[in-house]
């Protein structure tokens, strides 16, 4: 018999998009005098078991900050061992995710990637495109300035080539030139593992996003951690400059 949830959802209201900080992979595995790359590897199983719980929770899309453009700083070695198993996660799970609905998304400079990876991402994406179950968008080699760097330089090309004048520059206008202006913006953005920053992480699309801190550790975050902090989320009033959300907290 499936164990009841410690609390309920009421999926009506269940955010739409989850935007996910994957924080406490290092700590989790320092603790247990295991290489760091495991608790990368148990912090990605983490976030397969959790997807198909998002979806049950009616959550119809989950960007996850994998990795991210500061991230290259890191040790060599564990650089690599991400992208090997960035590269990995991505090729054995492609039947995974055309089996359960998952339609697979990219976030991040991604011509700037190792080739094996690029190539990957560019394969699971067309081969998941028509998926409608769950989005899950991988946010790799992403930084939220560099998004919007890349937003601001499209929209000067526009006014040097005589496209439209500065004055016509305006929020619609850089938020169509985000990596994926179709996505929504985040209606929830969770952090693990204790840390209270956004470590440049969709600085443009979360200015009015709720954020969710929780000390545990992303390969302990499980489907409770997941309602705990739906509930919460459902608990609040959205103000946007003020203005409440419809079908926010009753």
């Amino acid at each position: 018999m499936a164990r009841k949830p410690l609390v309920e959802v009421d999926l009506e209201r269940s955010p739409k998009h989850i935007a996910v900080i994957m924080d406490g992979n290092g700590r989790w595995a320092s603790r247990r005098g295991l290489p760091r790359l495991e608790g990368h590897r148990r912090g990605y199983k983490a976030l397969k078991n959790l997807l198909l719980a998002a979806a049950d929770l009616n959550v119809k899309m989950i960007t996850a900050y994998a990795f991210s453009s500061e991230n290259w700083r890191r040790p060599a070695d564990e650089v690599g061992g991400l992208m090997k198993l960035i590269a990995h996660a991505a090729k054995v799970e492609l039947g995974y995710m055309k089996k359960e609905g998952v339609r697979m998304m990219a976030s991040g400079r991604l011509h700037e990637l190792p080739k094996p990876v690029r190539e990957q991402f560019e394969q699971d994406i067309e081969e998941t495109r028509n998926n409608t179950r769950i989005i899950l968008n991988i946010a790799v080699n992403y930084g939220g300035r560099n998004e919007i760097i890349d937003a601001a330089r499209k929209a000067a090309g526009m006014v040097a080539a005589g496209e439209i004048t500065p004055e016509q520059i305006d929020d619609k206008l850089l938020s169509s030139f985000m990596y994926h202006p179709e996505l929504p913006d985040p209606d929830l953005l969770i952090r693990t593992a204790g840390e209270m920053r956004v470590s440049n992480f969709l600085l443009w699309q979360t200015a009015y996003s709720e954020l969710y801190v929780t000390d545990t550790l992303w390969p302990d975050f499980n489907k409770d951690e997941l309602i705990k902090s739906i509930v919460s989320y459902q608990g609040r009033t959205r103000r946007f400059g003020a203005v409440v959300e419809e079908g926010s907290k009753k």
